[in-house]
């Protein structure tokens, strides 16, 4: 299989730097990434993807089997790294994204050497002291509007997620990338994102991590950026000077600069 293909790679930037992986959150792609792309491309090598089911992806290789555990997208990760032969990359993910790469980095640690988890959660449910900033009644409500109805719960959802209500582009950015994703792929990887619990995980990093919390975030609350920072050793936690759950596009130039500086302290 190619996974080039599969997985609709693109690879831009400096041929000759350090290789910057971007992966994007649940119904998004990787245009997602385009306001942080400019900022790596002088200095890194920049690899962007599609997990499938996503975006260009190829759709045909989209199962349920696969797909319904976070492993399945780390997979993904992985025989990209492995397609591209990357070694020591700094993998950026998004959201879900940056559990997924919690646990690529596990599985191939010689093809990821540090991480940027931005707006992380590593679940979304409540526990005993735990706060992921929703009931399991929340979560079972939001589940259950999304496979009765995507293309509504998308419109609703999307500018709640992106926050930013004064900005209105922002949130219909994300409306038209939640509602081009295929339905029936997106019922499950929602499942995957919002059941998952990868809290244990986070004990198997033994990389450079730089966390990234936005100050008002209402999928993924300071306590959950907390609750990270704390779990891995030696991470670093930075509270960007944003609003909603995607700072690479409402705040560009801040998340930005959070990024290339703890890249540059690892070069």
């Amino acid at each position: 299989m190619d996974i080039r293909r599969r997985n609709n790679v693109t690879i831009t930037g400096n041929p000759e730097g350090p290789v910057v992986v971007l992966a994007h959150g649940f119904g998004c792609d990787q245009n997602m990434w385009r306001l942080t792309v400019p900022a790596l491309a002088e200095d890194y090598r920049v690899v962007l993807f599609d997990y499938v089911g996503s975006g260009g992806s190829d759709l045909s290789a989209f199962t349920e089997d696969r797909y319904a555990s976070l492993s399945g997208y780390a997979r993904d990760v992985v025989e990209v790294c492995e397609a591209l032969d990357l070694r020591d990359a700094a993998f950026v993910g998004h959201s879900v994204s940056a559990m997924v790469g919690v646990l690529a980095a596990d599985m191939a640690p010689e093809r990821i050497g540090s991480l940027v988890m931005v707006a992380p959660s590593p679940r979304y449910i409540d526990d005993d002291g735990y706060r992921g900033g929703f009931s399991a009644e929340d979560i079972d409500e939001l589940l259950e509007s999304l496979e009765s109805n995507y293309l509504g719960w998308s419109a609703a959802m999307a500018p709640v997620i992106m926050g930013n209500g004064e900005r209105p582009e922002l949130g219909e950015e994300l409306t038209r990338s939640f509602c081009a994703t295929d339905p029936d792929m997106a019922r499950i990887f929602a499942r995957t994102t919002f059941l998952s619990d990868s809290r244990d995980d986070l004990k198997t990093v033994r990389v450079p991590t730089l966390v990234l919390e936005c100050l008002q975030d209402v999928i993924a609350p300071r306590e959950v950026g907390a609750f990270v920072h704390r779990a891995i050793p030696g991470s670093t936690l930075v509270t960007l000077d944003a609003t909603g759950h995607c700072p690479h596009l409402s705040a560009p130039e801040t998340t930005n600069a959070a990024i290339t500086g703890f890249l540059a302290e690892l070069r």
